[in-house]
């Protein structure tokens, strides 16, 4: 990668939802030309006319974004792609861009994630899609209005190659935004998609009306299972206790802000699901389910998670069966 000045790049953002119009704004304040693809033409002419009020209503939208429903010429001389597509469609929105993504410039995950069909993690989805462009993941707690509005944010940027992940970290920065670098894109990749499914779980409790211990409870046992999911894929501890596991597990069970669980406060609630907001912890809840039963990995609430998605059981019966596991001693993690 040609090294230049930190604020000199083209960095074009893939998706024009919540995620990637605060992404393309957070770009453009680091002093990058920005643009964005959104497949809607209409999020591309909100966006020209300095709004996006489907996504982030009541924001006003900075001039300077370069925002078209044309993929080529989104990515036409882009130094950098930032992804904030779904992760359950990043694999089809790589094959639109194949063709048209520069050889070797990174590509960057801000979607969070398990592919549901393979159980792969979307590092894997990019070097299978796009295998001469290096991968880097853009994680950590940060809500899409927060990062649009330029209010005070810290993630991570992490690569398998400690200098790449710090070059992206130094580009991206900028006043309100601080980016940190890791060379544990594994573990950055596991705490961003597994805090979903728990944000779901702490959302079904408080919308069940079982209490604030419930749910401390729920969000620290939760923390056990990614450490050991985590640890079973690689990922490093310091990296789960870090900004994008630890830290967004607790920014996303504790807001509804969070779609996943303000998605989790509705079903505890009983009402209506059809017209939420895309959850990501939706889809990941019965992978993560798979792949901790598959490798003999205890994960009770992920697995009650998705057993209450899929309508085995109710939020009821799974507190019951949860409380009245067998007792054991809390370190034996």
């Amino acid at each position: 990668m040609t090294k230049r000045s930190t604020s000199d790049w083209r960095v074009t953002v893939l998706g024009g939802g919540a995620w990637g119009t605060a992404l393309a704004l957070a770009m453009l304040r680091a002093g990058h030309d920005v643009r964005l693809y959104a497949r809607d033409a209409e999020t591309v002419a909100s966006i020209a006319r300095g709004e996006n009020p489907h996504y982030l209503p009541g924001i006003t939208i900075a001039p300077g974004i370069a925002a078209t429903s044309d993929i080529a010429a989104a990515l036409d001389g882009a130094d950098c792609v930032l992804a904030a597509t779904p992760a359950q469609s990043l694999r089809a929105v790589l094959a639109n861009a194949r063709n048209h993504v520069p050889a070797g410039v990174p590509l960057v995950l801000c979607a969070k994630g398990i592919e549901r069909d393979t159980g792969a993690l979307l590092s894997a989805v990019v070097e299978e899609s796009l295998p001469g462009n290096p991968v880097a993941a853009l994680s950590g707690p940060s809500f899409a209005s927060d990062v649009a509005r330029g209010l005070p944010t810290a993630v991570v940027v992490a690569a398998r190659d400690a200098e790449l992940a710090a070059e992206l970290a130094a580009r991206f920065s900028a006043e309100n935004l601080r980016c940190y670098s890791s060379d544990d894109l594994i573990g950055v990749e596991i705490g961003g998609a597994l805090k979903n499914v728990f944000a779901i779980a702490a959302g079904a409790v408080t919308g069940a009306g079982l209490g604030a211990s419930a749910q401390a409870a729920m969000v620290t046992r939760g923390f056990v299972e990614l450490r050991r999911i985590g640890a079973a894929f690689g990922a490093r501890p310091e990296t789960l206790m870090g900004l994008s596991g630890l830290g967004d597990l607790l920014l996303t069970c504790s807001s509804a802000q969070s779609r996943n669980f303000a998605y989790g406060l509705a079903l505890g609630q009983g009402k209506p699901l059809a017209g939420l907001p895309l959850a990501e912890g939706v889809p990941t809840a019965g992978i993560a389910a798979r792949i901790a039963a598959e490798r003999g990995i205890e994960a009770p609430i992920i697995s009650a998670v998705a057993a209450i998605l899929d309508g085995k059981v109710t939020i009821g019966q799974a507190v019951t069966a949860l409380m009245t596991r067998p007792l054991k001693t809390e370190t034996d993690i």
